[in-house]
C-alpha cells in the first residue's frame, strides 16, 4: 500500500487519493470520445492485469483506481493512473480530479450490531468489517459512530464528504459563504466539521494524515 504522502510525490497530478482509492474525471465532452477513450483504458488495464471502475455518461468518464486484495492505493494503482493519462492526454481529454468526491453517510448509534441488519435490507447491501457497503461502488457506505445511548436526538446522521485536499480548502470557503460555520479543525487536515444554519453537520475529509 501507498500513503497520501507517497501519492502527493508520486507525480500524478490527474488523480486524487480519496477513501482507498485514486480518483479522477476525464472530461471527453461527447459520448462517442468517451468511448475511444474507455477502449483504450480497457486495453492498458487487460495488459497491466490490473482493472479500474469506470462510469461513462455522455460529458465525461469517471474513474476509480483501487486495488482489491490491498483494500488500498497500491504501486499498481500509480502505475496504471499514469498510463491513463498518457492515453488521454494523447486523445486530448483533459482531467479534472477536484471535480469527483465521494459521499458517505455516518449514522450515530449505541449499538451498530442491533441496526446494521435493518439498512443491509434496505439498501440491499451487505455488511462488511461492521458497515453496510455497497460492493460496486455505486451506493453509498453507512458507517456507524459510536455513542452513548440517549434519546433520539433531532439529527443522528451526517455526511462525510471526501474530496481531492487540493480543493478542500474551496470546498469549505463555498460553505461558509453559502451561511455554514466552522464547528472544528482540530482534526485537519484529515477532516473539517462544519454545519449549515440550522445546524446540520457535515464532514469535509481527505486522505491526507491517515
Amino acid at each position: 500500500m501507498v500513503n497520501a504522502q507517497q501519492i502527493a510525490a508520486a507525480d500524478v497530478p490527474d488523480w486524487a487519493p480519496i477513501l482507498r482509492g485514486l480518483y479522477t474525471r476525464f472530461r471527453t465532452g461527447d459520448f462517442n470520445k468517451g468511448i475511444r477513450l474507455v477502449d483504450a483504458f480497457a486495453e492498458a488495464a487487460d495488459v497491466a492485469d490490473h482493472h479500474p471502475e469506470v462510469v461513462l455518461t455522455y460529458g465525461h468518464v469517471d474513474v476509480r483506481l483501487t486495488s482489491h486484495d490491498a483494500g488500498d492505493v497500491t504501486e499498481r494503482d500509480l502505475a496504471l493512473a499514469r498510463t491513463f493519462s498518457e492515453i488521454a492526454a494523447t486523445q486530448n481529454v483533459p482531467a479534472a480530479p477536484g471535480e469527483r468526491c465521494l459521499v458517505e453517510l455516518g449514522l450515530d448509534t449505541a449499538d451498530a450490531t442491533r441496526i446494521a441488519p435493518f439498512w443491509s435490507a434496505v439498501l440491499g447491501q451487505p455488511v462488511s468489517d461492521g458497515e453496510v457497503t455497497d460492493p460496486t461502488g455505486i451506493g453509498p457506505t453507512i458507517w456507524f459512530q459510536p455513542t452513548e445511548p440517549h434519546e433520539p436526538p433531532r439529527q443522528r446522521f451526517h455526511l462525510d464528504v471526501w474530496v481531492d485536499p487540493r480543493v478542500v480548502r474551496e470546498r469549505i470557503d463555498a460553505a461558509l459563504a453559502a451561511g455554514g460555520t466552522l464547528v472544528s479543525d482540530a482534526e485537519a487536515p484529515r477532516f473539517w466539521i462544519l454545519a449549515d444554519t440550522q445546524g446540520n453537520k457535515a464532514c469535509l475529509c481527505t486522505a491526507e494524515d491517515r
